[in-house]
Parts: structure tokens; C-alpha cells; sequence
């Protein structure tokens, strides 16, 4: 049920106050939309009346946000910022829709970028845009359809796709592994460990799980899979990777097992959406297709 009128102004009133709001000048304003400057006081002031409070304090020529209007004005620019991507979006597909999906910055680059060409061509009419996260986020203040996570399924208001599980062991450059004798699972305390900033028990558990005591545990610190990687293919020490991910270097040899001890991770791949997300057309095209190729292709 939609609120009151008296709650809903126009858009006309909304984006004479966001353009007087930004700029703090009636004139200026005006002549950014074309109107007059007679023309955006009123549309403000109407504004006000409607929402029964003050959103400039006008001292002689000059006007400035009050509290209140500094606050209405961040909510109303991001509210006709959704509306004017949404219109964008259907313009630019009036037939389909636009799927809004987070990824993980290594998962998406190695394993979805390659394989969504077949979901458009299956898909036309559906466009699908990427943004990366790494942290948590909320689908109520973050206008996305869906993300893929990794870790349980635990986000409140959400329903899930399993994608895939997962396997990682520790890597390093081959030179490296040759200099820092590496035999067996202790040895490992002694050199440098790349952790993974969301992941940072990741370490913790391949110890616990080899039977190792783990009251130190010295590295360093990265925010994607891919830089830790890269660090350690230049020498840096040693990363605990996701095979799957990694099968290139793993095979070309920039990459080697610092020991062949490999463990299956706790969590693992989900699509998650909001439940009121769920039989929105575009997001349902994913989920069935994403379903389908996850069967497909198998992490080992």
C-alpha cells in the first residue's frame, strides 16, 4: 500500500528542491532546468506546505539547507537516482529487464565472466550488470537483485542457489617453495602466510584440520584472492587458494603446491536474493541457468 499523497510529492517539486538543494541557489537551480528562478521558489516552498516543514533558511539574497533539508535531500537524490537508472535500464531493453548481480572480484573474473556469454546469447533480452563486493551488505540500502557469496547461507530475508563447494591448498612460487624447505605442515609457521581479508580463519582451520598448533600466525593481508595470487607468484610468501580458480597457474607452473594438502572449505558458492526478489523474470532466467551450468562444471 503506497503512503499518503501528502507523502508522495510530485516530481517536478523533487527535482527543483535536489537540483536547489545541490547547487544552494534558487538561480542557478533554475536555470539548470530551465525554469525560472520565481518559478523554482515556488516549487520548493509548495514543497514545504506539502511536508510541513522547512528545507532552506533564506537570509536576503541567499539560501541554505536547513537540518532537515540536508537530510531530505541525501534521501531524495538516491530515490530519483534508482528511478532514473530504471528508466535508463527499460529504455535500453524495453522487451526484457536488467539483472543487478554483486559478484566476488576473483570468482566472477575467473569462472562467471567466461561463461556468461552463453546466459545473454540464451537470454537477449535480459542485461545484466556486475558490481564487486567483498564485504557483507544490505539488499535494503544496496539496489541489487542478487549477489554471490561465499560462506553459509545465514542473510536474513533471503533465499539461496548452492553453487559449488570448494577445495584450496597453499601455494607459492616454485623458487620459493625450493628456498624454504618445505616438508610438512609445520614447516609452514616459519614462512610468511597471504590471508584473505574475508577470510581470515581460513589459515586457522587448514592448521587445525592438519593437526597443527596455530598460536602464531604471521602474513599478510589481502582483499582478493587474485592480488594474494599474485603476491605469491612474486615471491611473498604463501596463499591458500581455491584450485578451481587458479587451475591455470596451477598447470603452467607460476604456481605450485607448497605442500599437496588440500581442504575442503567450510562454505561455499551461493546466489543469494531477497525473498521479494524471487519471481522477478530476470533473476529467475539466472537462477535456472546458473543451476544448470554449476552442474556442469565441477571445482575438481
Amino acid at each position: 500500500m503506497l503512503p499518503p499523497r501528502r507523502y508522495l510529492p510530485s516530481i517536478n517539486l523533487l527535482t527543483a528542491f535536489e537540483a536547489a538543494a545541490r547547487t544552494e541557489s534558487f538561480t542557478i537551480a533554475a536555470r539548470e532546468l530551465n525554469l525560472t528562478q520565481s518559478a523554482i521558489s515556488r516549487q520548493v516552498k509548495a514543497l514545504e506546505e506539502q511536508l510541513g516543514a522547512a528545507l532552506f533558511i533564506r537570509e536576503k539574497q541567499t539560501v541554505r539547507l536547513s537540518d532537515a533539508g540536508v537530510e531530505y535531500a541525501r534521501h531524495i537524490r538516491e530515490a530519483l537516482r534508482v528511478i532514473s537508472t530504471a528508466s535508463v535500464n527499460l529504455c535500453a531493453n524495453p522487451d526484457g529487464g536488467a539483472l543487478h548481480l554483486a559478484i566476488l572480484p576473483t570468482f566472477g573474473t575467473r569462472w562467471l565472466a567466461s561463461r556468461l556469454p552463453q546466459f545473454i546469447a540464451e537470454s537477449p533480452n535480459i542485461t545484466v550488470n556486475l558490481s564487486t563486493r567483498t564485504q557483507p551488505f544490505s539488499f535494503e540500502q544496496d539496489p541489487i537483485d542478487a549477489a554471490i557469496h561465499f560462506g553459509i547461507p545465514n542473510w536474513e530475508n533471503t533465499d539461496s542457489l548452492f553453487i559449488m563447494e570448494e577445495e584450496v591448498i597453499p601455494v607459492c612460487a616454485p623458487d620459493f617453495k625450493s628456498r624454504s624447505n618445505l616438508k610438512k605442515a609445520e614447516d609452514l609457521k616459519n614462512v610468511t602466510l597471504l590471508h584473505l581479508e574475508s577470510r581470515l580463519e581460513a589459515w586457522r582451520s587448514w592448521f587445525t584440520y592438519y593437526q597443527v598448533e596455530d598460536s602464531n600466525i604471521p602474513g599478510m593481508v589481502f582483499d582478493q584472492f587474485s592480488t594474494a595470487a599474485q603476491a605469491a607468484i612474486s615471491g611473498l610468501g604463501v596463499a591458500l587458494l581455491p584450485t578451481f580458480l587458479f587451475k591455470e597457474e596451477l598447470d603452467r607452473g607460476t604456481l605450485t603446491p607448497a605442500l599437496d594438502m588440500p581442504l575442503k572449505s567450510a562454505g561455499g558458492y551461493y546466489l543469494i536474493w531477497p525473498k521479494d526478489r524471487s519471481n522477478y523474470p530476470p533473476l529467475r532466467a539466472f537462477r535456472e541457468w546458473l543451476q544448470k551450468e554449476a552442474h556442469a562444471s565441477p571445482t575438481q
